[in-house]
């Protein structure tokens, strides 16, 4: 059975070595899946926290830009509806990391989740770790991804935030 990158020592080296030397990474959702089993302590300094938890299923939601003047986030609306997503909950919140800029939270108006829920905290969903040449979003649940003209030109403005830096 084929190994994950979190676990091949080889892969872990080489991505480790792409992303300290300029390489860029727009990492989607699941991708920053980093818990007690991933064991890869440089993964979760780069992501800058690890996972704890999410909602289930994924639902709708409303993302607030904490940024507006940022590339990645230029011409998007202060707040928007974005399709199903599933929330994730870091400890500690990536915010509180000195070299994050979150630059989009999930409003939590209502509860989200049916079976797991979130009734609160801090859910930052698009963040940079300006250490590297970095975006993550924790967004890319289900076949209506791309149904949002607003999230679509998030991920545009992301892609092009990357290629130019």
């Amino acid at each position: 059975m084929a190994q994950r990158l979190s676990e091949n020592p080889e892969q872990r080296a080489a991505f480790e070595n792409y992303m300290t030397h300029g390489g860029a990474w727009l990492g989607f959702h699941v991708s920053a899946y980093n818990d007690e089993s991933t064991h890869w302590a440089w993964f979760v300094d780069f992501l800058v926290a690890p996972f704890l938890r999410h909602n289930w299923p994924p639902l709708p939601a409303k993302l607030v830009v904490d940024d507006r003047a940022h590339a990645v986030t230029r011409g998007l609306p202060a707040a928007f509806r974005v399709p199903a997503t599933s929330g994730y909950i870091w400890k500690p919140s990536p915010r509180l990391n000195k070299d994050v800029k979150v630059l989009l939270t999930l409003d939590l108006e209502l509860s989200i989740g049916l079976k797991d829920t979130i009734t609160g905290g801090d859910l930052p969903v698009v963040w940079t770790n300006t250490s590297y040449r970095m975006l993550y979003m924790n967004m890319g649940h289900g076949d209506k991804i791309f149904t949002s003209s607003d999230q679509n030109k998030l991920f545009e403005n992301a892609i092009r935030w990357l290629r130019a830096r």
